[in-house]
């Protein structure tokens, strides 16, 4: 199960007496505090510092141990995150372990910042003095006690153990810690530490953790350290055998489809679209038929104007056939000719008298001679000749504005006369007319950008000399010349008739690639708005911008589904703690759990084989780790693989493997020969850090 901590503040610490000791679980993982003689501790916090900024006000603020998710959104936690006191179970860093003693003492109930009570610690062990000395100077100096004990929290918990008969007097302490293990042996009641060892592999949230980031990339905010500690607690075990576990979850199966975990993340699904009702289509179907039937409509009103225009046409004919039949045969040419040239309808006879009256009014000098005005005269005249001549060119641009839309609308007419024939043949021919001048113009482009490299590479490596056509590179060379043949003497560029010539030349910047690239370009905007018009399915394709680069292949985006937010721990379920038996997995090269029993007996230094075979039948398994499943069965495996055939081996687990230590500790505190084992302010500084050194505390009183 998840650890759970309990930091609310306590409000009796006045009602104990100077002289009961505080009990101190200092363990790397979780701070334990609490008063001797009570089975559980008052405090428990994870041992961690985080020193974030307050977003508004810019302060640091210090927070220790657990924090709330709901708050940290006030606090910029991307420049601290948490900290420790401790490297491989060792206390180093004495600023960090002070915040964390000031918020412990505080939940306690404390109220100054003396702190008169008796203070036992627990440490790793084979603790170095440099440590105990630290930690002596801090608890003396800072928050003056009277004395300081000094234990080793597996050594508390094989104690607690051996009372409620769990364990015996000679046996092997395993405490698979948070970041450490150790391996303690016990000869009568006492620890032996010539005979402790340790190795660096404990406890594998963080391996978890980076299993996890590398499986789910997309969901790694989701895995906080707190969260990855509750899914290590609740799904991981210890494999009997890691090889055949690891096959039968790579052959899949009912078995490993059984053993697998599943966690769902928080999932809204997208909200789905209703199909349309019968009534919806019936309504679209309609608008499409009376859409059909306007075309139809303006196409046949369209085809009876022409059917008149022909037919006028040839009324016309037939009348000129008549009046050929009256004209004699040497005539006919010059009949023709006058009867061609015609006289102008009388629309625009009008429009052209009427044009000579208005110009003969507005202008009256132009076709004055200039000897018969006077200067002021011919002022006026160049005046009106310019003004003339402004109207008359606007004119000609309106008409030929006018000629190009009706130029447009037949070519209009004539699409719709060839739509309405055959549909389908003149969609599909616009679609390739579409497809053909998008590629005409892709590849001016690209010639453009990469000169003969036709391959579609836009590589940016090609020179300006590449990128440039014939007349172009022309123009360079001319220049390029000028410049070498003038730039050895003075410069007499200009004094020749050749040079303006030269200069000419060189003025030009034909770019022969560019002819038509204008009328190309309205043709597929024309072509592009006929399709937008005639097919619904038409999607035309963007043009690359330098922000927006060329996009070949819109990618297929599938919805996010609920199987998108669920983390699956398979073979992480067994993987991750596999490490304590073979640390060679995250590339550390020590030995296992069951490797370090043997390590740890072949260093007493008594060879009795009595006594080894007592040590194994009393194998003690303490501290977070050992409370996976199936970690008592193969340490039994393991040890009797290195032991001799018929060696007693019997492994054991603490009662409470996280709680033990504190409550064995308390228990110790509590006896009334407990101040022999201290030591006080007076003895540290009189017998100084060597005495520290062969300090050690008896665990029988």
């Amino acid at each position: 199960m998840p650890f759970i901590s309990k930091i609310q503040r306590q409000t009796d610490y006045n009602r104990f007496p100077p002289s009961t000791p505080i009990v101190i679980d200092n363990g790397a993982s979780y701070f334990r505090i609490g008063w001797a003689g009570e089975t559980e501790p008052r405090v428990i916090f994870r041992n961690i510092v985080q020193r974030p900024r307050h977003k508004s006000t810019g302060e640091t603020v210090t927070i220790v141990g657990d924090h709330d998710p709901a708050l940290l959104k006030y606090f910029d936690c991307t420049r601290s995150g948490p900290r420790s006191a401790f490297d491989s179970n060792v206390v180093f860093q004495f600023e960090i372990m002070e915040y964390i003693l000031d918020f412990a003492f505080d939940r306690l109930g404390a109220n100054g910042s003396r702190i008169d009570h008796p203070i036992l610690i627990t440490e790793c062990v084979c603790n170095p003095v440099y440590s105990r000395s630290k930690m002596a100077e801090l608890l003396f100096e800072t928050y003056g006690v009277r004395s300081v004990a000094f234990g080793v929290d597996a050594v508390f918990s094989y104690k607690y153990n051996q009372l409620h008969g769990i364990c015996e007097k000679d046996g092997l302490a395993i405490c698979p810690g948070f970041t450490t293990t150790h391996v303690i042996p016990f000869v009568d009641g006492e620890p032996v530490y010539k005979g402790c060892c340790r190795t660096n592999i404990g406890g594998y949230t963080d391996y978890l953790k980076q299993l996890l980031s590398l499986k789910y990339p997309h969901h790694m905010a989701r895995f906080t350290w707190e969260k990855v500690e509750d899914l290590k607690m609740e799904h991981c075990y210890i494999a009997p055998d890691y090889a055949l576990e690891a096959q039968l979850f790579q052959k899949g199966g009912k078995e490993a489809e059984d053993k697998t975990r599943c966690w769902q993340l928080p999932w809204v699904p997208l909200p789905t679209e209703e199909p349309p009702s019968e009534e919806e289509i019936a309504r679209k179907a309609a608008i499409r038929e009376r859409q059909g039937q306007r075309l139809r409509e303006m196409a046949e009103a369209k085809r009876s104007s022409r059917i008149n225009e022909l037919e006028n046409q040839l009324h016309g004919l037939e009348f000129l056939l008549q009046q050929l039949g009256q004209v004699q045969e040497e005539d006919i040419p010059s009949f023709l000719s006058e009867t061609a040239k015609g006289e102008p309808k009388p629309e625009q006879a009008e429009n052209e008298e009427k044009a000579d009256s208005c110009t003969s009014d507005k202008y009256p000098l132009i076709n004055v001679p200039d000897n018969m005005l006077t200067p002021d005269q011919l002022k006026e005249k160049k005046r009106q000749i310019f003004l003339k001549t402004t109207t008359e060119g606007r004119q000609r641009a309106k008409q030929k504005c006018v000629e190009e839309e009706l130029e447009r609308e037949r070519k209009t007419q004539q699409d719709e006369e060839r739509r309405l024939e055959n549909p389908q043949l003149y969609l599909e021919q616009m679609h390739t007319k579409y497809k053909e001048l998008y590629e005409k113009i892709e590849l001016r482009k690209r010639l453009k950008t990469n000169g003969g490299h036709t391959n579609g590479s836009n590589s940016g490596g090609v020179g300006r000399g590449e990128r440039l056509n014939a007349a172009q590179r022309e123009r360079m060379r001319l220049l390029t010349t000028a410049a070498f043949d003038r730039g050895k003497g003075e410069d007499t560029f200009g004094a020749k008739d050749e040079d303006w010539q030269l200069y000419k030349l060189m003025g030009k910047d034909n770019d022969d690639d560019d002819d038509g690239a204008d009328e190309d370009e309205a043709e597929l905007a024309r072509v592009s708005s006929r399709l937008q018009e005639i097919d619904s399915t038409f999607v035309p394709k963007l043009e690359p911008t330098a922000s927006q680069p060329a996009i070949t292949e819109v990618p297929h985006v599938r919805p996010l589904t609920k199987e998108d937010f669920q983390i699956v721990l398979g073979v992480e379920r067994f993987r991750c703690p596999e490490i304590l038996f073979h640390p060679n997995l995250v590339g550390i090269d020590q030995v296992g759990l069951d490797e370090m029993t043997g390590v740890s007996i072949r260093r007493l230094p008594s060879k009795d084989k009595a006594l080894e075979n007592r040590l194994t039948s009393s194998v003690f398994m303490t501290g977070g780790c050992s409370l996976f499943p199936g970690i008592n069965e193969r340490l039994e495996a393991g040890i009797r693989m290195l032991r001799p055939c018929g060696s007693p081996i019997k492994v054991a687990r603490a009662l409470d493997p996280v709680l033990d230590a504190w409550r064995g500790a308390s228990l110790y505190a509590a006896n009334s020969r407990f101040h022999q084992q201290t030591f006080s302010r007076a003895d540290y500084y009189e017998k100084g850090e060597d005495w520290l050194r062969r300090y050690q505390v008896r665990y029988t009183l």
